[in-house]
């Protein structure tokens, strides 16, 4: 098991997911974030159910900055309550688990 983490979080839209992603890497709070245009979420919202397009964001990072990675998320996002999952990382090629580790804030 590593000490690295894979985010996820949906966006409204590919602006926001742009922006988003931008300042998460410039913050070196993420080494790197995909971004994945066009998924479909259905889920259940304030009593109804909900059928959006989304933009996905898949966020590379690790455990010592989820906190402050998930403070920039809630804090800019545009809804009220965003995704914020964090899964983690068991294993990985070394040396791009060595470059994401140097992309990062030191923890």
């Amino acid at each position: 098991m590593t000490d690295k983490i894979i985010v996820l979080s949906t966006c409204a839209s590919p602006e926001e997911a742009n922006r988003l992603a931008r300042r998460l890497v410039e913050d070196r709070l993420a080494a790197c974030v995909n971004i994945v245009n066009s998924v479909r979420s259905v889920y259940r919202w304030r009593g109804k159910i909900e059928d959006s397009e989304e933009t996905m964001l898949v966020i590379k990072s690790s455990r010592g900055l989820f906190e402050a990675l998930r403070a920039v998320l809630e804090g800019a996002h545009s809804y009220e309550v965003p995704e914020v999952l964090a899964l983690p990382v068991l294993a990985g090629s070394p040396n791009y688990l060595i470059w994401l580790e140097s992309e990062l804030h030191a923890g």
